[in-house]
């Protein structure tokens, strides 16, 4: 059975078996010691020259080859252990050894932190990049907080549905991957920018409250904290007000920190509450950074910004919403927006959450009637042609009876990116994207064969210079 190097010091005096990876080798005269790497850690072997064919397997080994070895724990002598590693106050004496593969060298270091490293090299070897402690330490602390979101949701009845990853072309802000249909010649699929009608729709559909960490696209620039695919915690909830989603998430952020980041200090609790005017005006951004101590690492300075404009003015002189046109108008501002009129001053029920100057999550209370939906659509001059074929499907919806609805949105990778005290979301994501939305291991965006287009109705045509 095999045993994990963190976990050797429970077998004192007993002989295990070890699987894993070459991290170093060191010979030491007649010895010859390695350290062995499984995702818990390092241990440390000695192979001793009086078993003289176990010792020459030992000296053939290099780095990253995979093996399996026995041997028998004991006490590192007095002096000699080595605090950094969990199973620094042990050695193991090997009896036996296996090679399971052997591998050329590494075009990168994966003991470092990466850091120093060319983000093209370790984007083209990302998976020798993700065996770094660093990344591996990232991926694993994603998923016990996943693990543990789903857990608190689960307890607060929200029911994880998945939602559809081909989907229908609509206006919602950002531009679309699309997808060609075979057999609807001339046709496209869209790739979701974001779940947000499908939610809404459970939400008329009775299912009360739902959630998923659901994937995203959207055809946009990348940046450090963006890519063109990524990952939402995306809830929606019925028969609710602006405060009561603003507090479930609250208490979830909260209790994620407390439970898998001790470490951590949140700043004020609840978090304070600025309007995006006060926002504005005296921190020239709506993700404001309001930490008290900025060199402080672990504080967490939460905020609330409430009270957007509805809608801003488009260069070509039109409307356009703020952040997305299923929003519904602060209560006082509904007449307005049915009538259409006074559009400047329409403020938004939309909330955002701010972290340390980034923003981690936003959502708002929807409008649920079809009248207030079409009313955002005209206000931006959409006709009502345009405004059935693009959104009909929701308008018959909302007429068959939706309960007052509102939910949110957290960018998760943005969440893990400042949990886990890195730089860009590309840290904590497991095949990301490059700066400019390359995949430099799989050769991604690729060109296709002649026939794959011919059998999708499309021609290539080049651009004229």
């Amino acid at each position: 059975m095999r045993t994990l190097t963190r976990d050797i010091g429970a077998h004192e005096g007993k002989e295990v078996t070890l699987m894993g990876w070459v991290d170093v080798r060191r010979d030491h005269g007649k010895l010859i010691f390695i350290d062995i790497r499984d995702w818990t850690g390092l241990a440390q072997v000695v192979f001793i020259p009086k078993n003289k064919e176990l010792h020459e397997k030992a000296s053939e080994l290099r780095s990253e080859w995979v093996i399996k070895l026995t041997g028998t724990v004991q006490r590192r002598p007095k002096g000699l252990e080595n605090p950094k590693m969990a199973s620094g106050s042990y050695e193991v004496t090997a009896t036996g050894l296996e090679v399971s593969a052997k591998a050329v060298t590494p075009p990168l270091d994966v003991s470092s932190n990466g850091l120093d490293i060319s983000e093209e090299v370790r984007m083209k070897y990302r998976y020798l990049d993700l065996r770094r402690p660093r990344m591996q330490k990232n991926l694993r602390n994603r998923a016990r907080v996943f693990r543990f979101i789903r857990n608190h949701l689960a307890s607060k009845n929200f029911v994880e549905i998945e939602t559809p990853i081909l989907s229908k072309s609509t206006p919602e802000g950002a531009r679309d991957f699309l997808v060609p249909s075979r057999i609807h010649e001339g046709k496209f699929y869209a790739l979701p920018q974001s779940p947000q009608q499908y939610k809404q729709l459970f939400m008329v559909a009775g299912m009360d409250r739902y959630y998923q960490f659901a994937r995203c696209l959207r055809d946009e620039d990348s940046r450090g904290d963006r890519q063109p695919e990524f990952t939402q915690l995306d809830m929606e909830m019925s028969f609710v007000t602006r405060e009561d989603v603003m507090a479930v998430n609250e208490e979830l952020l909260i209790t994620t920190v407390r439970e898998m980041y001790p470490e951590k200090k949140i700043q004020e609790i609840p978090f304070p509450r600025i309007t995006y005017k006060e926002a504005m005006e005296k921190y020239g951004t709506d993700r404001p950074d309001i930490r008290k101590d900025k060199n402080d690492p672990n504080l967490l300075a939460f905020c609330w910004v409430i009270d957007f404009p509805f809608f801003e003015k488009t260069e070509e002189g039109g409307w356009t919403f703020t952040h997305n046109p299923f929003s519904a108008p602060k209560p006082e501002h509904m007449e307005d927006l049915l009538a259409q009129r006074n559009i400047a001053n329409i403020l938004t029920t939309q909330y955002d959450i701010a972290l340390n100057g980034f923003e981690v999550g936003g959502g708002s209370i929807r409008n649920h009637t079809s009248a207030g939906l079409k009313a955002v659509f005209n206000i931006m001059g959409f006709e009502d042609e345009r405004i059935m074929r693009n959104f009909g499907h929701m308008l018959e919806a909302f007429d068959f009876g939706a309960p007052p609805h509102g939910g949110i949105a957290w960018g998760i990778d943005r969440f893990m990116m400042l949990m886990e005290g890195e730089a860009n979301i590309r840290e904590v994501i497991a095949f990301p994207k490059t700066g400019d939305g390359s995949d430099l291991m799989m050769d991604g965006p690729s060109e296709v064969s002649p026939e794959q287009l011919r059998d999708l109705h499309i021609k290539i045509v080049e651009k004229k210079k």
